[in-house]
């Protein structure tokens, strides 16, 4: 039986040792028509299968290091005790470039499902926990980044009601090792 409950600070060790990994089949590769002028189209294109590991970017134990997390969230999903699923959800922080400078949003910082435990609930029950808060906490929208690698990613938030608001084919041009990905921003109205 999986159980859900939301957690502090005690809990990050646990939570970064939940497994983030993609197993990228496909991307949706950006088609320009006349350089953009024309229309951005996003066209899933098969790839060689690999896994892509999301959680060597994102550690819970490092966030309090870097921001002040007193207006975030944590929620976690245990199976027996044991951690296979957590959410974090940001807002109201100054230097946290993704919220715009609003505080009338709320950004799905990290959301993360051990690969066993995929394709039962798990990953849908965390969603809804995070905008359940969202909207307690009366924010008007939810923001969520996610990779045009991460295509399993998309269709979530697709089916949840997210809609695609921006794409930035340059937002990690600094990083070499990811330079080729796209960032994918999604809105989810509340």
């Amino acid at each position: 039986m999986i159980t859900y409950r939301e957690i502090n600070e005690s809990y990050f060790e646990e939570y970064d040792k939940i497994p983030m990994l993609v197993n990228v089949k496909s991307i949706l590769r950006v088609e320009k028509v006349d350089r953009g002028l024309g229309g951005i189209l996003l066209k899933e294109v098969p790839v060689k299968e690999h896994i892509k590991d999301l959680g060597k970017y994102e550690k819970a134990t490092e966030y309090a290091k870097e921001f002040d997390i007193t207006n975030w969230a944590f929620f976690m999903a245990f199976a027996d005790e044991i951690p296979v699923g957590a959410v974090t959800i940001a807002s109201k922080t100054e230097n946290v470039n993704m919220l715009d400078g609003r505080d009338d949003m709320s950004v799905l910082w990290d959301i993360r499902v051990d690969d066993r435990y995929k394709k039962q609930g798990v990953g849908t029950e965390l969603f809804a926990k995070a905008v359940r808060w969202s909207k307690i906490k009366g924010f008007k929208q939810m923001k969520i980044e996610c990779q045009n690698n991460n295509v399993p990613a998309c269709r979530f938030y697709h089916k949840h009601g997210a809609v695609l608001g921006k794409l930035d084919e340059y937002a990690y041009y600094k990083d070499i090792d990811i330079r080729d990905e796209v960032q994918l921003i999604w809105y989810l109205d509340l």
